[in-house]
């Protein structure tokens, strides 16, 4: 078993990966819109799992940074999706209480690697 495999954090990102992967293969999304969310969420588990194999702090700290940066960015798609009335609320707001959730413990982590 690989360390990132052991990873609270790791696990829920990729919950969250295939919900969003559920999700989109149930709707009717651009192909660009699909693509940038897939791409998002998919980021967020590969820079968790790239990051736990870095061997100093200050690089494991930066791909947990990318990956808190591409929660961000589903954050961002899910609002604008909602804005322009593509997901329905509900929806939406699962999603963001996942991406929140990840938010805090990657930022925990990141805080863990400081100094």
């Amino acid at each position: 078993m690989f360390d990132f495999e052991k990873l609270d954090v790791y696990q829920k990102a990729k919950v969250y990966h295939q919900q969003i992967s559920t999700y989109l293969s149930q709707t009717k999304l651009t192909s660009s819109e699909k693509d940038q969310l897939k791409r998002a969420s998919m980021s967020i588990v590969l820079n968790i799992a790239e990051g736990s194999g870095r061997f100093t702090k200050p690089d494991k700290r930066n791909f947990y940074i990318i990956a808190r940066s591409s929660v961000f960015e589903t954050v961002a798609l899910l609002e604008l999706l909602l804005e322009n009335k593509i997901i329905d609320p509900l929806t939406q707001q699962k999603f963001y209480l996942q991406a929140e959730e990840l938010s805090k413990m990657l930022f925990s982590l990141i805080r863990g690697l400081e100094g």
